[in-house]
């Protein structure tokens, strides 16, 4: 057997150069007890919270593979609740920055996030059209609620009453009664989607944003049920189940609601339209945490504030009309005039100003301070946040922006990247500027302005860089002063690739005017100072029929591969210019290659998707490897090495062996197309760039990798996506109807229900020996040591049944349901019997009760069939009870407890405030005798 190459793992080291992303909204949160001053903000996979005081980053909140598509604080300020691509929903410690509650319920991407007003409960709409109900406290889900067909826009509780109001892209409002967990109303006023909603004015108002320049206005009454003293008791009863019984479609819903309408909770009527500026689709509308404020905001880089008067600001402004309307009849000898006055929409909700921000708004929050300024934060397309001041004691208020965070990112997609000779410092240039990073800290030490670069290089000594751009000039930049030195007019079109000669002293451009220019350095003198400087001088050039688009010296300097527009990759000497090789094969055009460090081997990727190794001395194909599922973009080798490595438009990054022809490992973490990568001259970093505006550091580890163990770990990956998106466990009796279950099957509850039925396996084996073992002793007549399993030992000596306890109670509550219903029934008389043994120990009754209760939903007809489990039935029913009551009786005791103390606090305090304020006035007092005393002296 011959030994097994080993490579080397590379692992994510870092994300930067990423501001934030504009998949999800930003948001206000409360940090070391400040409100206003911090902002969370998506950031591919991670949550970044910016000081937008200082422009610096203060926390990360790591997330794992998928993108983060929402967010949402609580109420107390403590916890940020995060949705994810993939369905997930974790809740995040703003405090220590770790995520403690995870729920997984939806099958695609978390499009709305809120809480209620105490923070008790979080409710999440998807992509998958459902809309799902958590309890954050007891870390699990409630039910699931269906009914929209379309993706889920924004979702809304209201505080006083137990209602859920949720609108989607199918042009529907929904209201929810979640007593019942039922839609009773659905607002059918939209002809196009509705892409959000806001509650104003106590919830007595809705506004709605469409596709148009309408905001939509619509006044809620909430209808108390008034009982009829001659309506017979049955009919009532009757009336009241029919919500729950008959709607099994949308249709017979609006049918039913329009024949009962005594039984609506809510009437919804619209009153009017508040015209935005913009024409079209509303992207974003929101209020501020008081529902002063309202602002709004389309495709465009405008946001529109409005102010929402309060009911004592109307009545002064109708008190003022009255006033006018009295004077005006008076006047005209007219009657009446208090039926004629009332105020207007547009007086009751009047546009404050509109802020112009300096690109397009992906979202934004608003925060009013106690000092009475409105801050507006906004989150731009071009990985910018920008913070807004909005003085409302001014007469005519105008937003000034206080701060601006970009200095972390570039504007546009990052094109190129290089790194310096001493590993250190990375070079990367977008569209509008250059920036230089230490690679160690992953601070932007220099930024220069430049024009939109396509290629980039070190020049030896790494004091300054060259850049190529789309318009065909060669910039060149000191690194000292961050100035631009020269600009050169190379080619007559952009200039693709640019390549250092080994001898260091010059270097090669190619570019779209089917030309290939050779450059040397050189130090000229400069009119304004003594001191020389470097420059580039223009020595040969190499006519083509088709544009370059690539261009790579070998080692030695001996020969210069060109990559052409006709698929074909032509290789000349480097001293006569001369024809050597032409290396066809590939069916679109080579976008990128390179030539490994010995000079033998040349590996090309084209917009084919593939990759081709070439012999360098023949030019025969060695082989032709299907890299990515779209166009690579670049390749590089791995210096000293026959190893390179690839990046594709389908978001990943794979290393690859030339000699062997074998696929090494794949460096997944962007989210989108991977433009270009740079190796460190050490090999031991690798730098990538892509279109989600990120730059990813990866670093060479000492870990060895096994190509099998890989290929294994790859496989069992495959395996979870495909359990996650299977046909979900039917619940018996459960209608497909408006509500479900929560949770959904994933890897973590299959791997629950295998913990469990392991324990009950061991619970068995073990039970069965000790019988076994009593008996032994009894026909012995003597005591025989028992042997002790090893794991019940590693868990303390513990009995078998408590083992099975221990386990139970490991299960997140969030998966516990998910995982009761994939366990078969042959394990649930056990689990059953065992329960009514821990209940009438008095141990975790909670837990216990829930779990009971669910497996008696879904196995009800087996269980009431069987009549071995009569007996336990009973048992459990007398237990259940006795031991729930106990607990209530201490819950309502410790309640009671807690309430007088808080009456004892308040009355403390009180008493304290009362104190303080005589002790203020008597000194109040003092002062003022003093003070009497010394006018009257010095009269």
């Amino acid at each position: 057997m011959g030994l097994t190459r080993q490579y080397l793992r590379y692992e994510p080291a870092a994300l930067f150069g990423l501001v934030a992303s504009a998949r999800a909204g930003v948001a206000f949160v409360a940090l070391r007890g400040e409100r206003g001053r911090y902002v969370a903000v998506p950031a591919c996979e991670h949550v970044f919270v910016w000081d937008t005081r200082k422009g610096e980053k203060v926390l990360i909140l790591k997330g794992l593979k998928q993108q983060v598509s929402c967010l949402c604080p609580s109420p107390d300020g403590l916890h940020l609740a995060v949705g994810y691509e993939d369905g997930a929903i974790r809740v995040f410690n703003l405090l220590s920055g770790e995520s403690a509650i995870t729920f997984n319920g939806h099958r695609a991407a978390v499009t709305a996030l809120q809480y209620d007003h105490l923070g008790g409960r979080l409710v999440s709409g998807s992509k998958d059209t459902e809309v799902i109900v958590w309890d954050v406290i007891n870390e699990s889900g409630l039910y699931r609620l269906r009914g929209h067909k379309d993706v889920i826009t924004q979702v809304l509780f209201l505080k006083e009453k137990n209602l859920l109001v949720t609108c989607s892209k199918d042009t529907l409002v929904k209201w929810w009664d979640l007593d019942t967990q039922h839609c009773f109303k659905t607002l059918v006023g939209h002809r196009a989607e509705v892409w959000g909603m806001a509650l104003l004015s106590q919830e007595k108002r809705l506004i709605t944003g469409s596709a148009d320049s309408e905001l939509r206005v619509w006044d809620l009454s909430y209808i108390q049920e008034v009982k009829d003293p001659d309506e017979p008791e049955s009919k009532k009863s009757k009336a009241s189940s029919l919500p729950a019984a008959e709607e099994n479609t949308e249709e017979d819903e609006t049918l039913e609601l329009d024949e009962h309408p005594e039984e609506r909770i809510v009437k919804c009527s619209k009153v009017g339209s508040i015209m935005r500026e913009g024409r079209d689709r509303v992207v974003t509308l929101g209020t501020d945490r008081m529902g002063k404020f309202l602002a709004c905001h389309g495709t465009d880089a405008i946001l529109e504030v409005f102010s929402v008067l309060s009911e004592e600001e109307i009545q002064k402004k109708l008190e003022k009309k009255m006033k006018k309307a009295r004077k005006k009849a008076k006047q005209t000898s007219e009657e009446e005039p208090e039926r004629s006055v009332e105020l207007s929409l547009q007086e009751e909700i009047q546009r404050v100003t509109s802020v112009k921000a300096s690109s397009k708004i992906k979202s934004f929050d608003l925060n009013l301070s106690p000092k009475g300024e409105l801050k507006m934060v906004l989150l731009l397309q071009n990985n910018v946040i920008e913070l807004y001041n909005l003085d409302l004691s001014a007469q005519v208020p105008q937003a000034v922006r206080v701060s601006r965070i970009t200095i972390g990112g570039h504007r546009s997609d990052v094109r190129t990247l290089a790194f310096s000779s001493d590993n250190i410092a990375i070079l990367s240039a977008a569209a509008e500027s250059v920036k230089i990073w230490n690679r160690s800290t992953l601070q932007c030490i220099r930024t220069m302005e430049c024009e939109y670069a396509l290629c980039s290089l070190f020049v030896p000594g790494d004091r300054q860089v060259i850049l190529g751009t789309k318009t065909g000039k060669l910039q060149l930049y000191d690194l000292a002063s961050g100035s631009l030195i020269e600009t050169l007019d190379a080619h007559d079109g952009a200039v693709w690739s640019i390549a250092l000669s080994p001898d260091q002293r010059g270097f090669v451009t190619g570019g779209a005017d089917k030309c290939v220019k050779f450059w040397e350095f050189e130090l000229v003198k400069d009119e304004s100072s003594v001191q020389k400087r470097l420059s580039m001088k223009h020595v040969r050039v190499l006519q083509l029929d088709e544009d370059v688009l690539c261009v790579r010296y070998s080692p030695n300097q001996k020969l210069l591969a060109v990559s052409l527009l006709d698929c074909t990759v032509k290789v000349f000497y480097v001293d006569t210019l001369k024809f050597f090789l032409s290396l066809y094969g590939h069916k679109l055009p080579v976008l990128c290659m390179d030539i490994c460090y010995d000079g033998t081997l040349i590996a090309t990727g084209s917009a084919d998707r593939n990759v081709k190794i070439w012999g360098l001395d023949f030019g025969d194909c060695h082989r032709s490897l299907f890299a990515h599922d779209d166009s690579v973009m670049y390749l590089q080798f791995v210096p000293k090495s026959h190893l390179f490595f690839t990046a594709g438009k389908d978001n990943k990054i794979k290393q690859w062996d030339a000699d062997k022809f074998e696929h090494i490992q794949t460096l997944e973490g962007h989210h989108q197309e991977v433009w270009c990568l740079a190796l460190s001259p050490n090999g031991d970093y690798v730098v990538s760039a892509s279109h989600d505006k990120s730059l990813r550091l990866w670093e060479r580890t000492r870990e060895p990798l096994i190509l099998e163990e890989e290929r294994e770990m790859q496989r069992e990956a495959e395996y979870e996506e495909s359990v996650a998106k299977e046909e979900q466990p039917v619940v018996a009796g459960e209608r497909h109807g408006e509500t479900g279950l929560a949770g959904k099957k994933t890897i973590e509850t299959i791997k629950a229900a295998e913990r469990i039925m392991e324990a009950i396996e061991l619970y068995r084996e073990e039970t069965a020996k000790l019988k076994e073992h009593n008996a032994i002793c009894k026909a012995a007549g003597k005591e025989v040591p028992f042997p002790v399993n090893p794991i019940l030992r590693a868990y303390g000596n513990i009995t078998p049944s408590a083992y099975v306890l221990e386990v139970f109670k490991k299960v997140k509550s969030s998966e516990l349901e998910e995982s009761l219903l994939v366990l078969p029934f042959s394990y649930v008389p056990d689990l059953l019997r065992l329960f009514n043994e821990y209940i009438q120990q008095g141990s975790d009754v909670e837990l216990l009760c829930r779990a009971l209760l669910f497996l008696l939903k879904i196995h009800f007809g087996q269980i009431t069939s069987n009549q071995m489990l009569v007996a336990v039935i009973e048992n459990l029913k007398k237990t259940t009870i006795s031991r729930v009551s106990e607990a209530r009786d201490v819950l309502g005791f410790n309640m009671a407890g807690l309430q007088f103390l808080k009456r004892e606090i308040e009355a403390k305090e009180e008493v304290t405030f009362f104190a303080d304020a005589t002790e203020r006035f008597e000194e109040k007092k003092r002062k003022r005798k003093k003070k009497e005393k010394m006018v009257l002296a010095m009269l």
